[in-house]
């Protein structure tokens, strides 16, 4: 069992890697070169994909050697499921009704990473139990990478005028902005807690995985 879903992780990753680099290189033709990494690479999907990327590729290749990784590993899992629950849930309350793909213009593409993404990872993480039970007093760390990120777009936002979604654009005015980052905020951590909750299930146990 491990080893087929050590395969399936893999495989994912295979696929939001591709999902990414065939946005890129849309991007890449309709703007007639190279599109600036700051802007491709600052959407908040994108990032979390690439974590997602990380934490399938790292853990996947684990189960396959049938070991434990290092102590930090799934709280960046953690972490990084609850970022892409995030990334599902604007998505599809946010973008999709307005008609914005959200920076990822192929259609195929904006599937895998706002949609397959975004539901996989919670459901790999609920059901396989290769990971212990997250201790809540370090549930704060999830809000260190949004933190850091909204940081540089609102930068950015009143610097050079490029916003990755239009809820965080300068012109909708401070008090606008400044509820749309503690809402930001309260849902990753929301989301996050609610992946350190599901740590503690164990739906799925794999053999040959030394104890924590």
């Amino acid at each position: 069992m491990r080893i087929t879903i050590g395969s399936i992780r893999l495989a994912l990753a295979l696929l939001v890697i591709v999902a990414i680099a065939a946005t890129y290189a849309e991007t890449a033709a309709r703007v007639g070169g190279l599109p600036n990494p700051f802007n491709f690479f600052g959407y908040f999907t994108i990032q979390s994909n690439v974590m997602g990327v990380a934490a399938l590729a790292v853990s996947g290749l684990l189960l396959l050697r049938g070991r434990q990784g290092p102590r930090w590993l799934p709280y960046f899992r953690g972490a990084v499921v609850g970022y892409l629950i995030v990334v599902g849930l604007v998505y599809a309350v946010l973008l999709a009704p307005l008609g914005v793909e959200g920076g990822v213009p192929v259609p195929w593409a904006n599937i895998v990473l706002h949609v397959v993404a975004p539901i996989v990872l919670p459901v790999d993480w609920l059901l396989v139990a290769d990971r212990p039970a997250l201790a809540w007093r370090w549930l704060w760390l999830v809000l260190i990478y949004p933190a850091l990120w909204l940081t540089v777009v609102l930068i950015r936002g009143v610097t050079d005028g490029w916003v990755p979604y239009p809820f965080l654009n300068p012109e909708n005015g401070a008090g606008s902005i400044a509820v749309v980052c503690l809402g930001i905020a309260a849902t990753i951590l929301a989301a996050g807690a609610l992946a350190y909750a599901l740590s503690r299930l164990r739906v799925l146990r794999l053999s040959r995985i030394p104890p924590e």
